[in-house]
């Protein structure tokens, strides 16, 4: 499995066209998806009028999801453009599902409950 960024320009063969968009094979195991909106400039109203299954196209990496690895890809966006507001947006996407400013892990809640009771008591009683 490759190694993708934000804004890299890349080489794919459409896989599958769904109503909301289109599947792009990236490499053996990575597989992005061409959003309707990202197709061309413009409304369209079939995309299966816009592209056909086996065809090769060149798609701009739009975003990498960081939870779940999902890649959104787009055949309109220009690279300058996206490169410009990665700097911007660099926080834009990330999901975390627990604090960041503990590390918990998976640990069991019961083997940190004291530990949150007393530190709720205290902010309770100030």
């Amino acid at each position: 499995m490759m190694t993708y960024s934000i804004g890299q320009k890349l080489k794919g063969r459409i896989t599958g066209i769904k109503p909301y968009g289109a599947f792009v094979i990236l490499d053996d195991k990575t597989q992005g998806l061409i959003h309707i909106s990202e197709c061309k400039t413009g409304i369209v109203r079939d995309l299966k009028k816009e592209l056909q299954i086996g065809q090769e196209v060149v798609v701009t990496v739009l975003d990498i999801e960081q939870y779940t690895g999902k890649i959104s890809l787009s055949l309109r966006q220009d690279n300058k453009l996206i490169s410009q507001n990665i700097s911007k947006n660099m926080n834009l996407r990330k999901h975390f599902w627990t604090n960041n400013y503990f590390n918990y892990g998976f640990a069991p809640i019961a083997d940190h409950r004291d530990e949150w009771i007393s530190e709720a008591l205290s902010r309770i009683n100030k």
